[in-house]
């Protein structure tokens, strides 16, 4: 028998006496909180009499081990029925829960328990495109609602401005004022506060968090030798610090199904831990003694990331293995598992609705079970061990987690496996790297950054694979949602698993998935021919926002008219497109649907200038295209209405807007500031085109009224197709053409059907990014024709 075949212990012989605690322990939490504390009551009386019924009617046939099992099964149904449901119900009842319902102002006095995570809007209707408040929670030491003292206890959580609230540290004493809201999701979280101002009387937090912070603050300083993605994205990898990673990444990353690496999570314990192993174990030193050495260096990664839910969570599933390799015997992993999951839901019962803690337990569960399994499979039909481990660890993990995350988040990452087999060679030494650049740059700045230079090139290789992976089509599927979503994902996994167990079905099923790929697959990726050929306008599939590109009569030139709402949609389209000189960049207007992706355009291109009309609100979104501008030293030009703009094969004539108050009023919805939207009238190779922005009533009417020639070949449907459009403005344009810019499942009903049905009436054939993806328009012997991206023949209205 082969070393790889001794190393794995198989599912029956794993010690499964604490798999029950674990499960009893899980079920009540999630009951408790999901439907009340006496819920997890009835669980734990429930669990109870089925493990006395056990110890009294298998008292003779039951060995001491599961005797003992069983009596771990008591003792976790009293955890549940007792002082479990007893914190349910002091935090149903808490005092600030009826504050937060009726929103009342608060003052409080808390001890900050975990570092601020940043927090990104979505950006629309006025709201900063990538705006980051932060949020974290605190531990109530005094309560102040409504000028009444409401005694202490409790916890909260607490959003703030980035500015005013990132550096706190864990353990600071704070004061703050601000109003309560109801808490969002099932926790034990008493109310939400959402803060006002700075915070006051700040205490020091504990040496050891001021120290942790330290060599935060010098991995930051040190990565910025790095480019600016791999450098944001280098101390995530060691400290979960995505604090200066990109959208587009963060966004790329999440799509490629590698989102975890950018999250401290048992991957990174694992790699800081077995570097240490390794190293004993070169210098000859005993097992037990190296793991004992990797424990405390556990420790101080832990310390290092901060004492967050996820960390400590990781922490613990990390401890599993080397708890395992501690006391010398591979089974004892399960039960490590089963003890770990018990202590964390004791000492936080609100881990059991959390996805992390989910994913975490089903990961560590299929590193154990499955992967070592699956390994020496491979080996045995002659897959070298290093490679058959590369391929087992993440397929293993998917398996595990797929279900999780398709229940919960309603998507399967069908490129996850593959990406993240590409990315396993570099994780580690990208990891030990930074923790090591961690280590120095605080002490030797110059030796920090000579390590982060090391660690550079795999963080540029992981950004690759997470930009290539998001880009393949469809590369996150739907799903079913909820639990039926999660059970049918367990039921697809079994019989895909059990199917290659037989030869028979492995065929089968091999044909299943050829004929997958030849129905499903090949349409999207090779049937379509894009760009098509005389492209003179496409309409990006940039989600909830607008992106046009206007073509010159020059390949590779053309002006681009708004960015759409982040990063990294602008720019693959641009590049579908063979975009790599834009002489102007025109942004209708300034809301974050529709300049959130300007900085990409920079990304490969030569830019021209960008010009914005006469709005200058809101005044954050201002800032940010100045600052955009000036950091790559284009100008910033003013477009005001009777201006015209010439290349060749193109021309742009500023119709609108016609009127713009000198403060536009700051409705929640954003009118205002959409009537200050630019109107474009453009002549292209395939006709003219309307560019309307946002417009609503008010600017069409002013439209209207001024005279302005609105008739078009092709119509920028205004608004994302919204209901707030004049039908005869719509009818005036005489557009063949209709394009709406949309994100598919967008909350604002966009398109509207009134706005549809009333284009199609009048003659013009409605294309939607939504559910066409990118469009373009193309001349035709009798005019402007579309074409759909995706589909195997263009859409065309004589």
């Amino acid at each position: 028998m082969s070393r790889s075949e001794d190393a794995v212990v198989p599912p029956s012989e794993q010690d499964a006496r604490l798999v029950p605690s674990a499960v009893v322990l899980w079920l009540g939490a999630l009951l408790g909180l999901l439907c009340g504390w006496w819920t997890a009551i009835v669980c734990g009386g429930v669990a109870a009499v089925v493990a006395a019924a056990v110890l009294v009617c298998g008292r003779r046939a039951l060995s001491a081990r599961w005797k003992a099992g069983a009596v771990a099964l008591l003792v976790a149904a009293f955890v549940v029925a007792c002082p479990m449901a007893l914190r349910f119900g002091d935090a149903e009842h808490h005092p600030m829960r009826d504050a937060a319902a009726r929103s009342a102002g608060v003052a409080l006095r808390v001890t900050i328990a975990e570092r601020p995570r940043p927090v990104r809007s979505a950006g629309y209707a006025g709201q900063r495109a990538g705006a980051r408040s932060v949020v974290f929670a605190a531990d109530v030491d005094q309560a102040i609602v409504d000028g009444r003292d409401s005694g202490s206890g409790g916890r909260v959580v607490v959003i703030g401005s980035f500015d005013s609230w990132a550096a706190l540290l864990p353990g600071q004493e704070v004061t703050l004022t601000g109003s309560l809201a109801p808490p969002r999701g099932h926790d034990l979280t008493v109310a939400a506060v959402l803060v006002r101002g700075p915070p006051a009387e700040a205490g020091q937090a504990p040496w050891w968090q001021r120290g942790a912070e330290t060599l935060r603050a010098g991995l930051r300083k040190a990565c910025a030798v790095l480019d600016e993605e791999p450098a944001g994205l280098v101390p995530g990898l060691v400290t979960g610090d995505t604090a200066g990673l990109p959208e587009r990444v963060r966004t790329e990353f999440t799509d490629a199904g590698m989102s975890h690496l950018t999250a401290v999570s048992g991957s990174n314990l694992a790699i800081a831990c077995g570097a240490v192993l390794i190293l004993l174990r070169m210098c000859r030193l005993g097992p037990r003694f190296s793991a004992i050495a990797a424990g405390f260096a556990l420790a101080g990664f832990v310390l290092l990331a901060g004492p967050e839910p996820s960390v400590l969570r990781a922490g613990a599933m990390g401890a599993v293995g080397l708890l395992a390799l501690a006391l010398g015997r591979k089974r004892s992993a399960l039960p490590a598992l089963a003890t770990t999951v018990c202590v964390l839901i004791t000492a936080d019962p609100a881990m059991a609705v959390d996805l992390g803690f989910a994913l975490s337990v089903a990961a560590t569960a299929g590193l154990v079970l499955l992967a070592p399994r699956w390994s020496a499979a491979l080996v045995r039909r002659g897959v070298p061990p290093g490679f058959a481990d590369g391929i087992a660890v993440p397929l293993a993990a998917f398996v595990v987690t797929a279900p999780v995350l398709a229940g919960m988040v309603g998507t399967v990452s069908a490129v996850s496996v593959l990406a993240n087999v590409l990315a396993a060679p570099v994780v580690a030494p990208a990891t030990v790297f930074g923790v090591l650049a961690t280590l120095v740059a605080a002490v030797w700045p110059w030796g920090g950054e000579a390590l982060v230079r090391l660690a550079g090139p795999e963080a540029d290789w992981l950004i690759t694979v997470a930009r290539h992976g998001a880009a393949v089509p469809d590369a996150m599927v739907p799903w079913p949602s909820g639990w039926w979503g999660g059970l049918l994902a367990v039921v697809v996994l079994v019989t895909i698993v059990l199917a290659f167990r037989r030869r028979g079905l492995r065929l089968l099923l091999a044909v299943a998935l050829a004929c997958v790929l030849l129905v499903v697959v090949t349409p999207r990726v090779v049937a379509p021919a894009w760009p098509p050929t005389g492209w003179a306008m496409a309409a990006c599939d940039v989600g909830q926002g607008d992106a046009v590109v206007l073509g010159t009569a020059e390949p590779g030139r053309a002006v681009v008219v708004d960015t759409g709402p982040e990063p990294g949609p602008v720019d693959r389209c641009l590049d579908a497109l063979g975009v790599d000189r834009v002489p102007l960049v025109v942004l209708s207007h300034l809301h974050a649907d529709h300049i959130g992706g300007l900085a990409s355009v920079f990304e490969g291109r030569s830019v021209g200038a960008v010009a914005i009309g006469p709005g200058r609100s809101p005044p954050w979104a201002w800032r940010q295209v100045a600052e955009t501008a000036a950091k790559h030293g284009v100008p910033l030009l003013d477009l005001a209405t009777g201006q015209r703009l010439d290349w060749p094969g193109l021309t742009l004539d500023v119709i609108g807007p016609r009127f713009v108050p000198a403060r536009p009023r700051a409705e929640p919805d954003g009118t205002g500031i959409n009537n200050t939207s630019l109107v474009v009238r453009a002549a292209t190779a395939a006709g003219t085109v309307l560019l309307t922005g946002d417009v609503e009533v008010a600017a069409q009417g002013d439209l209207l009224a001024g005279g302005a020639d609105l008739h078009a070949d092709v119509l920028k449907v205004p608004h994302h197709g919204s209901r707030y459009s004049i039908p005869r403005f719509l009818a005036e344009t005489g557009a063949r053409v209709a394009m709406v810019s949309v994100g598919a499942g967008n909350t604002y009903g966009h398109p509207n059907k009134s706005t549809v049905d009333e284009l199609t009436a009048m003659g013009a054939l409605v294309g939607r990014t939504d559910t066409d993806g990118d469009l373009a328009v193309v001349a035709d012997r009798a005019g402007p024709a579309l074409v759909r991206r995706g589909q195997e023949t263009s859409g065309r209205r004589r």
